[in-house]
């Protein structure tokens, strides 16, 4: 598990390995002792138990096992599992091909009936056309070293963005204006995209904002991709990996970013110019 610098992710760490802690000091076991019983190195515990390790699913049994605790196995095992799904590198997510990465995501966009996205390099996969979705996709396949599974990854990504299309849903999405101009695809699969975000604008229960170059930023400065999920979950797309937030606080840390954002973004006609503008 990636260390991150979320503190839902953090604080999950940190209460599983609370929760182990207890078990052996209600065992009667130094750290030193449950080490040398589990055979491990002699600072393996203590690396576990101040969460900088996260122990695997076998360090857990063990553990249980040792300390005489072996009906909190399940349960520590679910809060690991929890744990390690905050933070999942690409590597762990792609590793039979981007379809499944795509596919897995789909159960949350159908229950979620409040998107807000913001974006800074890429236009968001619930608003690609299939050629831009495709070119996306395929640098990913290509710079990740994936199984190419690129035209299935596609068809599942299109079928995802029918739940814009379902009734109590609404969504807000936030663009840089570079993200206009990045170029995937060549200019023809631009021009397309481009053409489509001109549509997106007028539909009713989707709002897009388009950030000038030249917007006076603030306190709006850009940040990473993230994306709001009603008011339950946020996920934010890095270099190295996929990260979920769920603390409250930080869920709404991001709202309000997104609401300075909001703030400084274009709509409407004056988008339009300026996203036909960008590949005329």
């Amino acid at each position: 598990m990636q260390p991150s610098s979320s503190s839902s992710a953090q604080q999950a760490r940190q209460l599983l390995a609370g929760r182990l802690r207890d078990l052996r000091r209600d065992a009667g076991l130094t750290a030193i002792e449950l080490a040398a019983r589990a055979g491990w190195e002699r600072t393996k515990v203590s690396k576990i138990e101040h969460a900088t390790r996260p122990p695997s699913a076998a360090d857990v049994r063990a553990w249980c096992e040792i300390c005489g605790a072996e009906s909190e196995t399940a349960d520590l095992l679910a809060s690991l599992h929890s744990a390690e799904g905050m933070w999942v590198e690409w590597r762990r997510m792609e590793r039979s091909g981007l379809r499944h990465a795509q596919e897995a995501r789909l159960p949350l966009y159908e229950r979620t009936r409040q998107f807000r996205g913001y974006s800074c390099w890429v236009v968001p996969g619930l608003i690609q056309t299939e050629d831009y979705t495709r070119a996306v996709l395929r640098a990913y396949q290509q710079r990740r070293g994936v199984h190419d599974d690129v035209e299935a990854a596609v068809a599942a990504r299109m079928k995802r963005q029918r739940v814009l299309r379902r009734h109590q849903r609404t969504a807000a999405f936030l663009v840089e204006e570079s993200v206009l101009r990045n170029g995937f695809g060549g200019s023809a699969v631009m021009r397309g995209q481009c053409a489509h975000l001109a549509e997106v604008t007028t539909w009713p229960a989707v709002s897009l904002g388009v950030i000038p170059v030249s917007a006076d930023r603030g306190m709006a400065s850009p940040v990473e991709d993230f994306w709001i999920f009603d008011n339950d979950q946020v996920n934010v797309e890095l270099v190295s990996g996929y990260l979920t937030v769920t603390q409250p606080t930080e869920i709404a840390l991001y709202a309000q970013m997104f609401a300075r954002l909001s703030e400084i973004a274009i709509f409407g006609g004056r988008a339009r110019d300026l996203i036909a503008a960008a590949h005329q």
